[in-house]
């Protein structure tokens, strides 16, 4: 596996041009939330914010629009049912005003999330941040290898690859372990897997070379291990994959920069969040609040 170091995210993350304008800094849809689960939205679109979004709009329920709008005021809503409703031309260009979308925290497991999910990928082209309740959606309801000109991310933490393991007759989390869990699943999905956990692992399905394909995260620590950290992840993913300038090898071929970078970056919030409240303490909320300090330390 390969080390995800200081010096390789600040290679990728640089201090912005002087004429940057919003957008430039890319415009974020993120799908989740649901009765109860607001905060997953809240947490996501927060995170994208402060990774430097320039526009985040929240598809959530109209119920849940005073949660998100008082939360996050910087964040536009947008009605959900109006994804549900709309027609494969609609949903076309509905999306197609994003740079990148987020799908999943908090949003609960349907068969109507699991069509608005299919919807998506089948009419989007742009990267796909795939988390949460999308993947027990993707789980229970069944899924083929992902064949998209855009790039699909999937984070499963090692429960969520469990299921997906099951559901295709691979064996267990336990029996592969992490690093040819991380592997198989994205060979069997044709996506890039975020394995997150104590040293997460991501699997570049794009990458030639199986022994090159993996790469390990080294921050981050155990007060990260709390309600709604995997959210903030999401939203730090998606701003940076709505970066197209961040990666400069080709948009398909290796966005693995920008997915590596926002993993390190979410690690590293959660070193500068132990260690100003410590690791007990500590809340996803923290996390977020620490995005822009650990882009500010890698920037300077």
């Amino acid at each position: 596996m390969i080390s995800i170091t200081t010096e390789y995210v600040k290679s990728i993350i640089k201090p912005r041009p002087p004429d940057m304008h919003k957008g430039q800094a890319g415009r974020v849809l993120v799908i989740a939330g649901s009765k109860g689960m607001a905060g997953a939205a809240v947490l996501a679109a927060r995170a994208a914010l402060y990774s430097g979004a320039g526009l985040v709009k929240v598809a959530v329920k109209e119920d849940l629009f005073d949660i998100l709008q008082i939360s996050v005021p910087e964040a536009m809503c947008v009605d959900r049912d109006e994804l549900c409703k709309s027609n494969p031309l609609e949903l076309e260009e509905i999306f197609s005003c994003y740079d990148a979308v987020a799908i999943g925290p908090g949003l609960g497991v349907s068969e109507e999330n699991n069509k608005m999910l299919m919807d998506l990928l089948n009419t989007y082209q742009g990267p796909v941040v795939i988390d949460a309740d999308a993947l027990n959606c993707m789980s229970r309801y069944g899924f083929a290898k992902i064949n998209r000109k855009g790039v699909s991310v999937l984070t499963p933490h090692p429960g969520e690859a469990d299921r997906f393991l099951e559901r295709a007759g691979l064996g267990s989390y336990k029996e592969l372990g992490r690093e040819e869990t991380a592997r198989t699943l994205a060979y069997v999905t044709g996506a890039t897997i975020i394995l997150k956990g104590a040293g997460t692992i991501i699997a570049d399905p794009y990458c030639p070379n199986a022994e090159d394909s993996l790469y390990v995260n080294p921050t981050g620590n155990p007060g990260m291990a709390t309600g709604g950290s995997g959210d903030v992840l999401t939203g730090i993913i998606t701003a940076l994959l709505a970066r197209k300038d961040l990666y400069t090898e080709g948009y398909e071929s290796r966005p693995i920069k920008a997915i590596n970078s926002a993993v390190f970056i979410h690690g590293l919030a959660g070193d500068i969040a132990a260690e100003n409240i410590g690791e007990y303490g500590m809340t996803s909320a923290d996390i977020a609040d620490a995005i822009s300090m650990a882009i500010k330390d890698l920037v300077e």
